[in-house]
C-alpha cells in the first residue's frame, strides 16, 4: 500500500477495526474510508454495492463481524451465522466487482477443530469437529476464508486471510451478556472491588488454556501482512504462548487490585480445552508480537477505568451494549 492509497476499514468502530484504523493513521496513511453502521448496513448487498461503486477503495481490511463469547454464541446462533455470512459475502463480492487491489479478511482461531493438535497449525483447518459453543461463528468465518480462496483461484484476486487468536485491549466489549472471558473477568473484578464483594465467580473449571493477543499487536500484524504477504494459505496471528483461565483470573485480579476470593462454577461450560496457535509461519514472514500480557492488561484496565466505567457512572447505569442485528460499518 502507498500512503496515499484509498483504504477502507470495514468495522472501524470494533475492537480490531479501531486498532487497525489507529495503526494506519499513525503510520501516515491519509486516505482512509470508514462508514458507521447507521451510514452503511453491511448486511445489505445493495448498500454495499453502492458504497464500493462510489468510493472505489484500493485496499480493504475486513474486520466487521458480529462477535461475542460463549453466552452470546449459544443464545443467538442464528444471528452469528446469518449476519457474518452476509457481511463477508457482500464485502468480498463487492471488492472483486469494483477492482479492489487487495483485501485482508480477519478470521478467528475458533475455526479450528475442538481437539486439534496443539499448538494449532494452519493445516488443521477442517480436520475435525468444531467447538459446539461457537460453531455458528466458526462456520461463517470458514466460509469467508473459502470464499477468498475461491476468488483467488478462479479469478486471480489477491485476497488474504489471517486467523487471530483471542484479542483484547482498549475498546473491548465489557457487556457481561456478550463479552469474551478477559473483558468479562476485568469488569467483574472491578465491580466486585467497588462493592467490596467477598468473592467473584468464574465460569467453568478454570483449567482451559487460552492465548491472548493485544489488539494493537494485531493491527500492526495486519498492516505488515497487507504490505508483505500474498497467497491463499491462511496465516495464524498470535503470541505463541498460552495461560490457563485460572491463571488469567489471578493476573487480572492483581491488575485490578481486588482482594477477594475466586470461585469456579463448574456447572458452566469450559469450551475448548486448549487453544494455542502455532505462529511459526508468521515468524518466518518476519513479524512477532511485542506487548506482554501483563503490560496489555494494565493498558486495558486503565482504558476501562477512564472510559468505560467512568461512562457508566456518568450515565447512572451500566454502559452495556445490546446484541447487534446489523453489520458493523
Amino acid at each position: 500500500m502507498k500512503l496515499e492509497s484509498k483504504v477502507y476499514v470495514a468495522g472501524h468502530r470494533g475492537l480490531a477495526g479501531s486498532a487497525i484504523l489507529r495503526r494506519l493513521a499513525s503510520t501516515g496513511y491519509s486516505n482512509i474510508v470508514t462508514r458507521t453502521r447507521e451510514e452503511l448496513d453491511l448486511v445489505s448487498l445493495p448498500a454495499v454495492e453502492r458504497f464500493f461503486a462510489t468510493e472505489k477503495p484500493d485496499y480493504v481490511f475486513l474486520a466487521a463481524a458480529r462477535v461475542g463469547g460463549i453466552l452470546a454464541n449459544t443464545t443467538y446462533p442464528v444471528e452469528f451465522l446469518r449476519d457474518n455470512l452476509y457481511i463477508e459475502l457482500n464485502i468480498i463480492q463487492a471488492a472483486f466487482r469494483h477492482g479492489v487491489k487487495k483485501l485482508l479478511f480477519l478470521g478467528s482461531s475458533c475455526i479450528y477443530p475442538k481437539f486439534a493438535p496443539q499448538p494449532i497449525r494452519e493445516e488443521s483447518l477442517l480436520t475435525g469437529e468444531l467447538e459446539p459453543t461457537n460453531e455458528p461463528y466458526a462456520l461463517a468465518k470458514i466460509a469467508g476464508i473459502k470464499l477468498c480462496q475461491a476468488y483467488n483461484s478462479q479469478y486471480g484476486a489477491n485476497f488474504i486471510s489471517i486467523m487471530p487468536t483471542n484479542l483484547y485491549g482498549p475498546g473491548d466489549n465489557f457487556d457481561l451478556r456478550t463479552s469474551h472471558v478477559l473483558p468479562a473477568l476485568m469488569r467483574r473484578f472491578h465491580e466486585a472491588e467497588e462493592r467490596n464483594d467477598p468473592s467473584v465467580t468464574v465460569w467453568g473449571s478454570g483449567t482451559p488454556r487460552r492465548e491472548f493477543l493485544h489488539v494493537d499487536d494485531l493491527a500492526d500484524a495486519c498492516v505488515y501482512l497487507m504490505n508483505t504477504y500474498s497467497g491463499s494459505a491462511i496465516v495464524n496471528v498470535g503470541v505463541g504462548e498460552d495461560i490457563s483461565i485460572s491463571e488469567l483470573a489471578e493476573l487480572i485480579r492483581d491488575v485490578v487490585g481486588y482482594r477477594g476470593r475466586i470461585q469456579y462454577d463448574t456447572t458452566k461450560p469450559d469450551g475448548t480445552p486448549r487453544k494455542l496457535l502455532d505462529v511459526s509461519k508468521l515468524h518466518d514472514l518476519g513479524w512477532e508480537a511485542s506487548i506482554t500480557l501483563r503490560e496489555g492488561l494494565e493498558q486495558t484496565y486503565a482504558w476501562y477505568r477512564t472510559t468505560y466505567a467512568a461512562g457508566a457512572r456518568g450515565n447512572g447505569r451500566a454502559a452495556v451494549r445490546a446484541p447487534e442485528t446489523k453489520g458493523t460499518g
